[in-house]
């Protein structure tokens, strides 16, 4: 055998290695087991605008290409194709519309398309970026979503995040209901490459280092073994095994130069080396991969060889020796380490105290409910027209912040209050999870939020542009200013009037009334054209309220905002909070900000022990515990009361805005059963659960009453066939 019958049987080696390689990547689509690592590409939202776009001018080009033939053939030898005729052909019609397009492609998120563009959903490509605080509004921006497609799969596999995923996606930051491990969110040093790299250098480079050329006649060493090269999937030519390492090491050491343009620093460059097991293969086809092509997942590290900062990408990760902790590196083997632990969470996995000490689902709830908390969403607030954003009166600086917390600068926009909170089972109203707050803390102004609502008053309507805001002069309206609009810092409720309107055509004035059910303070009266904006709607906290002086209280005086059950902790296991709550404490007395970031402490020096000699040198008991005395009778407590600091957020939620009880009211006149829903005024549904609150009430006896078993679906008829009386506990 000659060199270049060898050269030919290598290549079709190759080539039949690959075509395997793409028969099992579509037997594995087939039966939903899909290589994970051929999975981590993102559609990036420009790329599918470009889709949009090339598909609208294909679609014009196709209509003006077919009146083009048309007017050719109904001219035949007199036609000439000019600018004129192309501009005839392309008519008016088409005006705008790529521009009709794309904005309701962004507007609804839905793809109108004939073609489907090679995507498995045409709805769902956009969202609108609620600001209800900070985090929340930055969370948008580093969603991705593995598609509606999976939404329906039955199968478990797809939410799973694979190996190859470490470090670019959030392994706590996923919803945990039904769209739990398909919204995922990108990790704080992940990226998205949007643009093709320059790679009209990198084949010369490869030759130089030793590349054996695929267009070359014959292999300089005949016995010698290679790895094929491929270059975004186009083969380039052959190295040598046993040069391989060392050419892999030259591109890597090319790459994080950022002088040097041969190897785009973004590029992944992956050398898959042959199994040992020769019978039980665990590998992918051997070679040396190099990818440049955009909507890659990449992510920094340090590179232990150049001491520079590498980005490295899903598929070369699996083939990296990537460490945490320098003392683990091998000498040889491993070239890279993490920037730090907390890389593998996103932005708000970032901002949880201690997350490495709590309980993995409690990390997952604290994602969602912090981008629910009322904080400060934006610092324009009287020059916004937002449907409605929430804000946090009197917000605070945390005690303890995580390292990512300055890097984000989190205290432009701050979104909780630093607490003094008492573990103990005080009142019985604190059962679980609940708190009791301390009232007088609540009068101060202790988690006093404001939901700022925009009602917009258009005066032209049906037409009618004669319309004024005008005040009546013969009935006068104290809840109006003498323009006829809101005064700005009057309280209104429901049926108060809080603008007059004056119709220009008639001469007459019209009174209108405030028809929301929960009283709001008018903030600013804003005049655009003849649109009135009205801004307002003041909360408070719907919690128990506890007097003061009779909350138990310390040593030194010190009484607690909040009330917490110890009964909270054994089911949730956030010992997190608990660390908090002594690291606050002792920041508290020591005037210091301390650092809560992940793996920071280990075995050899907890966390607890930490912070509990600052709290022995402060004075204070070691394990933050303090005697304190009951605020009834003032005796002292047999056992010491676990006291801290630990920072609250506020959430939106609120009860006022979702109770829900009745008597009597409205039904249908259908069913003749109580109509649905809270605003109508509708009835509620007893099931289960109130059947056990009323048995454990002690009033089991109410469940047997006729009203309970029976009215509330006897209807009764008379046997005249022309008379009806119908009869409903309704009514």
């Amino acid at each position: 055998m000659n060199r270049c019958d060898y050269r030919v049987i290598m290549l079709y080696e190759f080539k039949l290695g690959n075509l395997g390689a793409e028969l099992s990547r579509n037997l594995n689509s087939a039966f939903g087991t899909n290589c994970p690592c051929e999975e981590m590409e993102a559609a990036v939202s420009g790329h599918i605008i470009l889709l949009i776009i090339r598909e609208r001018m294909e679609n014009i080009l196709g209509t003006v290409r077919r009146k083009l033939e048309f007017f050719a053939k109904r001219k035949k030898d007199t036609f000439v194709l000019t600018s004129n005729e192309v501009s005839r052909a392309l008519g008016s019609h088409h005006n705008g519309e790529i521009t009709r397009g794309l904005e309701y492609f962004l507007a609804t998120g839905n793809l109108i398309t004939k073609i489907g563009l090679a995507l498995q959903q045409e709805n769902g490509f956009s969202v609108i970026a609620e600001r209800i605080n900070q985090l929340r509004f930055v969370s948008h921006f580093r969603a991705i979503h593995r598609g509606a497609f999976f939404t329906e799969m039955r199968t478990t596999d797809v939410r799973k995040l694979r190996p190859e995923a470490w470090g670019f996606i959030c392994p706590v930051h996923t919803p945990d209901g039904a769209p739990c491990g398909l919204l995922n969110h990108l990790t704080a040093s992940c990226r998205i490459v949007t643009h093709y790299s320059d790679i009209r250098e990198l084949p010369a480079f490869l030759t130089d280092l030793g590349m054996v050329s695929c267009k070359s006649i014959a292999f300089v060493l005949e016995n010698d073994e290679y790895y094929p090269v491929l270059l975004d999937g186009r083969f380039l030519g052959y190295i040598p095994i046993r040069k391989a390492a060392a050419i892999e090491r030259q591109l890597r050491c090319v790459k994080t130069d950022l002088s040097d343009s041969r190897v785009p620093c973004v590029a992944e460059i992956a050398l898959i080396q042959h199994s040992p097991d020769k019978k039980n293969i665990q590998t992918q086809y051997p070679g040396l991969y190099i990818l440049s092509d955009p909507a890659r997942f990449i992510r920094s590290v340090r590179n232990l060889v150049t001491d520079s900062v590498e980005f490295i990408g899903t598929f070369e990760q699996v083939y990296l020796s990537i460490v945490i902790d320098p003392d683990e590196a091998e000498p040889g083997v491993t070239m890279h380490q993490e920037l730090h632990p907390s890389c593998l969470f996103s932005f708000a996995g970032n901002l949880i105290p201690f997350p490495d000490h709590n309980q993995s689902p409690r990390n997952v709830y604290q994602c969602q409910m912090g981008k629910q908390t009322m904080g400060t969403a934006v610092h324009a607030w009287h020059t916004r027209a937002d449907n409605k954003m929430y804000k946090l009166q009197f917000p605070q600086s945390p005690l303890l912040k995580l390292e990512a917390y300055e890097r984000y600068e989190m205290d432009e926009y701050p979104l909780g209050t630093n607490a003094c909170v008492a573990v103990i089972s005080y009142t019985g109203y604190d059962m679980e999870d609940a708190m009791v707050i301390n009232r007088a803390s609540f009068q101060r102004g202790f988690a006093h939020g404001t939901v700022i609502k925009v009602e917009r008053i258009n005066l032209v309507t049906n037409n009618e542009k004669k319309t004024l805001f005008r005040m009546d002069p013969k009935q006068p309206y104290k809840t109006v200013g003498c323009d006829g609009l809101p005064i700005p810092g009057r309280r209104y409720f429901e049926d108060d009037v809080y603008y007059v309107t004056y119709n220009q055509d008639t001469g007459q004035h019209q009174a209108h009334k405030f028809h929301y059910a929960e009283p709001a303070y008018c903030g600013i009266v804003r005049l655009v054209h003849q649109d009135g904006v009205e801004d307002g709607a003041r909360k408070g906290i719907n919690s128990f309220l506890w007097p003061v002086e009779n909350l138990p209280f310390s040593e030194s005086g010190m009484v607690p905002d909040i009330i917490f059950n110890p009964h909270g902790f054994p089911s949730r296991m956030t010992i997190g909070m608990m660390i908090e709550s002594m690291a606050g404490k002792a920041a508290a007395m020591h005037g210091d900000v301390y650092d809560a970031s992940p793996f920071v402490f280990n075995e050899k020096r907890t966390a607890i022990d930490h912070f509990g000699e600052l709290l022995s040198k402060a004075g204070y008991n070691y394990h933050g515990n303090e005697t304190f005395y009951s605020g009834v009778d003032g005796r002292q407590m047999e056992v010491q009361i676990f006291f801290g600091i630990v920072y609250y957020q506020r959430l939106r939620h609120m009860i006022a805005d979702k109770f829900q009880v009745r008597s009597t009211g409205p039904i249908d006149p259908i069913t003749h059963q109580p109509v649905k829903g809270r605003k109508k005024g509708g009835g509620i549904r007893f099931g289960e659960m109130e059947r056990d609150a009323i048995i454990a009430h002690g009033t089991a006896f109410v469940l047997q009453l006729d009203e309970v078993q029976n009215k509330c679906d006897v209807m009764y008829e008379m046997p005249r066939p022309d008379y009806n009386l119908e009869h409903c506990c309704g009514r």
